[in-house]
């Protein structure tokens, strides 16, 4: 009978030190924004938010001229300007003429986007740009074929003359606008609203007008901005009987020498900025809903 040998297991051995991590590199982001970059928006924005700096704190001064730093402190301008007539009227045609322009401009730029939309080839591209021509147009080029036009029409100083210019240059913000938020419309959308048995306008009105509201909310306000703020065709179809506030302005810089310009100035700088600010508040809030 044979016996088995015993065999003898080996040790384990002590495993071998760890390495040291190596020194983790502190890694930069692909997209961030140099220092030199950042240096020069910060420039660039307080070159546009200098004047703003000037007149808004001139409009509270008690000088009877301009002058800056103000002399005291005073309500007087803003008291002139909410007191004479002439500003006062200025001021309500610029609102109406505006309402009535953005309104004109976003019913017609939002039609062509829509139109444009799925159009391709050479002559959706003419159409395109011929719609957005006036923006890159000299605005004094405008404004004569404007005043040329509107003589032999006899529009020269009246609402609707005010009305179709500011709408005219008013759209093409609404166009871009517009086509930006079509962008990332889903076609499918309308096929299956159609298979439904929906007529276009009542899809145009629950499916594709809900999905590009912010697209249009943001041309409406880009187009009454326009118009509030437009002063080279509004010198050319000025009337002794209606004028809008940027001519008002301009008048009261060159034929005389009133500081309630400073107040005005201030008063559209605060109503621009507000509205340009609305599309940003709307957006940001949608989404923060969407996230939740």
């Amino acid at each position: 009978m044979t016996t088995s040998a015993q065999l003898e297991v080996p040790a384990p051995e002590a495993p071998a030190p760890a390495d040291p991590p190596p020194a983790r590199r502190r890694q930069r982001a692909v997209d961030a924004v140099p220092w030199w970059l950042r240096l020069v928006v910060a420039a660039v924005a307080l070159f546009f938010v200098l004047p703003t700096l000037f007149v808004i704190p001139m409009s509270f001064s008690s000088a009877t001229t301009f002058s800056f730093p103000p002399e005291g402190f005073s309500l007087q301008l803003y008291r002139n300007f909410f007191t004479d007539p002439v500003w006062l009227d200025s001021l309500r045609n610029s609102f109406l003429v505006a309402v009535v322009a953005a309104t004109l401009a976003t019913l017609v730029g939002t039609a062509a986007a829509v139109g444009l939309h799925n159009l391709t080839g050479r002559l959706a591209r003419l159409a395109r740009t011929v719609l957005m021509i006036s923006i890159v147009t000299p605005g004094i080029v405008i404004a004569v074929v404007v005043y040329i036009s509107f003589l032999k029409w006899h529009l020269v100083g009246s609402f609707t003359g005010y009305v179709l210019a500011h709408a005219a240059i008013g759209m093409p913000f609404v166009l871009v606008s517009v086509t930006s938020a079509l962008s990332s419309f889903d076609s499918k959308l309308l096929r299956a609203s159609a298979s439904l048995g929906a007529p276009p306008l009542r899809t145009f009105r629950y499916v594709t007008l809900p999905l590009i509201s912010r697209g249009v909310i943001t041309g409406a306000v880009f187009a009454f901005v326009t118009s509030f703020d437009e002063v080279v065709i509004a010198l050319f179809l000025r009337s002794p009987k209606f004028q809008t506030l940027p001519v008002q302005m301009f008048n009261s810089v060159t034929f005389e020498v009133d500081p309630t310009i400073a107040a005005s100035s201030s008063l559209v700088v605060t109503a621009v900025t507000v509205l340009c600010l609305v599309p940003l508040l709307l957006g940001s809030r949608r989404k923060n809903r969407q996230e939740s």
